[in-house]
């Protein structure tokens, strides 16, 4: 039997490198609130066919969806229906996981649901909502340093990371109905931590505690995507990483021709919600010593396991479909698919 979640959700949405996994870290110490990394439970269901399709999949994704469009259309209540249903299966998963740890909200930080905030919002319109923001360089920089080995190339190839979640998320800023909405700036949570839980527990209707600012006292139940090492280095929120991306492009023209095409693509609508201009997008370059610039581009890499990981990921990857690796791991694909075939 499921429990109702409508009111008792609270989701904290955010491009990936952009403080999401420092934000719940510090709401997971509330009392009221559990949560568990990235679930990912709504995401697949706003590419049903629906809402939204995927482009591919083990069956023809866009005759899925023409079916189930008609389908829901005879339904009686039609699209309530199929909002009800989908309810239902995420309200029996997130509720059984709440119910016996005896907290009031299930918080989930899933940063590809920044892509589908309508979608969600649809599904739970009486949620708590907080939208996180970050200058988009810092989180293009991070994203590539932190998955990418620092390999810019790759990084942007592999993901238009500014292109798509900055105007998704401004758009949910200017557009969203949920009436439990709070929209943050990261440079303002590490400035003014208390400032803005204060803000954000209002939202939900909590009581403020001081002790989420102290994050690093208790740690989030079970593992699971999101910031592998960074967010753990510290106990309390900072302002150390505010104007690292500036010292990682500070005189590498080919990383600032990368930045002035992502940017280029923006709309100074969708800037101003993340509190920028054209202008102020660039100041934090105006202070960078070049010398020290210079050191941090060119500085030892970490050889922590996570480092190594992604590092071997990156050099793996490289030319994959083209290269003696590709071809054999594609044999070998192959090979075990005509195996395990039924």
């Amino acid at each position: 039997m499921s429990v109702e979640m409508n009111g008792r959700m609270f989701f904290v949405v955010g491009a990936p490198r952009s403080g999401t996994t420092l934000l719940m870290r510090m709401l997971n110490v509330h009392p009221d609130i559990y949560t568990r990394p990235e679930p990912h439970l709504l995401t697949p269901l706003a590419h049903l066919g629906y809402y939204a399709y995927v482009d591919k999949a083990p069956y023809d994704p866009f005759q899925a969806a023409e079916s189930v469009k008609q389908f829901v259309d005879d339904l009686p209540g039609g699209e309530a229906t199929y909002i009800q249903a989908l309810r239902a299966y995420t309200d029996t998963l997130f509720g059984a996981m709440l119910e016996p740890t005896g907290k009031r909200f299930f918080l989930d930080k899933t940063p590809a649901y920044s892509l589908i905030l309508p979608f969600i919002e649809t599904v739970y319109p009486d949620a708590s909502y907080v939208l996180l923001t970050r200058h988009p360089f810092a989180i293009f920089s991070s994203f590539a340093e932190s998955f990418f080995d620092d390999d810019w190339d790759a990084a942007w190839n592999h993901n238009k990371i500014v292109e798509r979640y900055v105007p998704a998320l401004a758009s949910f800023v200017r557009n969203h109905t949920a009436q439990r909405f709070h929209h943050v700036r990261y440079e303002d949570l590490v400035q003014d931590p208390e400032k803005e839980l204060r803000a954000i527990c209002a939202v939900a209707g909590m009581d403020y505690t001081a002790d989420m600012i102290e994050y690093g006292k208790k740690d989030v139940d079970s593992k699971g995507l999101g910031d592998p090492i960074g967010v753990k280095k510290d106990t309390k929120p900072n302002t150390k990483s505010l104007q690292k991306w500036a010292v990682q492009v500070a005189g590498n023209e080919k990383r600032l021709d990368m930045l002035r095409t992502m940017v280029a693509s923006l709309t100074d609508e969708d800037l101003a919600v993340f509190g920028y201009d054209r202008v102020s997008l660039w100041a934090p370059l105006e202070g960078v010593d070049p010398d020290k610039a210079k050191a941090a581009q060119t500085k030892a890499k970490q050889w922590d396991r996570y480092a190594v990981e992604r590092r071997a990921l990156v050099w793996l990857r490289k030319d994959i479909h083209r290269n003696a690796l590709g071809r054999a791991l594609q044999k070998v694909r192959f090979y075990t698919d005509v195996l395990l075939r039924e």
